[in-house]
């Protein structure tokens, strides 16, 4: 029997209330997940107390990379029990990690991205994709809040970007990247108006590998 692999992909939107942490908390209880993935952490540092009550005391290790201030920041979360995680680089925008599920031996490459707001460093961020594609042969899932997108029907409305969204595309098809659908959601944010813009953010990416 190969092992799955139960992931779950969350932009928290700020772990520094401790009422959102419980949140978190209880969410993960629920859950039979080995690793978690939170974007826009908005915390500079994360002690071993914080993450293991995070994972509800099943994820036991983690890697982050801190906030700037108060905007941004990653942190990753396993247990060590099933998974083994080596080679942590913590990037510009993201943290990449060799993945190896302990019982079947299944070792691929993870990288966690949570993408510039800001429009100036939209490019930046696309050319840092580009320079962590892995090597030949070598299995890759890139997830994360990209905040961008690169199809219309990704948006409710038509102020687009179109220019950004055929860059993104291309960084896509540079690194041969297909994207692993989401089921039963069409967009992941909202700016809660009464007429609202809604996005889809959020995505999960892999490789033929």
């Amino acid at each position: 029997m190969i092992q799955n692999l139960d992931l779950v992909n969350w932009n928290v939107r700020g772990l520094n209330s401790p009422a959102w942490c419980n949140t978190v908390h209880e969410l993960m209880l629920g859950t039979k997940c080995n690793m978690a993935c939170f974007q826009e952490t908005k915390l500079q540092n994360i002690d071993d107390s914080l993450t293991r009550f995070l994972g509800g005391y099943k994820l036991d290790r983690f890697a982050f990379k801190p906030a700037r201030g108060t905007k941004g920041g990653i942190l990753l979360l396993w247990n060590s029990n099933t998974i083994h995680v080596h080679n942590v680089r913590i990037g510009r925008f993201s943290i990449s990690a060799t993945i190896a599920i302990i019982q079947s031996g299944t070792s691929f490459k993870i990288t966690v991205v949570y993408g510039p707001t800001r429009h100036r460093l939209k490019d930046a961020f696309l050319r840092h994709i580009r320079r962590i594609k892995p090597s030949l042969g070598e299995s890759w899932l890139l997830l994360g809040d990209f905040n961008m997108i690169y199809r219309a029907r990704d948006k409710n409305n038509t102020n687009l970007n179109l220019a950004r969204m055929s860059h993104f595309r291309a960084a896509l098809d540079h690194c041969e990247l297909k994207e692993i659908h989401l089921q039963n959601r069409k967009y992941t944010w909202s700016n809660e108006r009464r007429q609202p813009t809604m996005v889809k953010l959020d995505r999960c990416f892999c490789n033929e590998a």
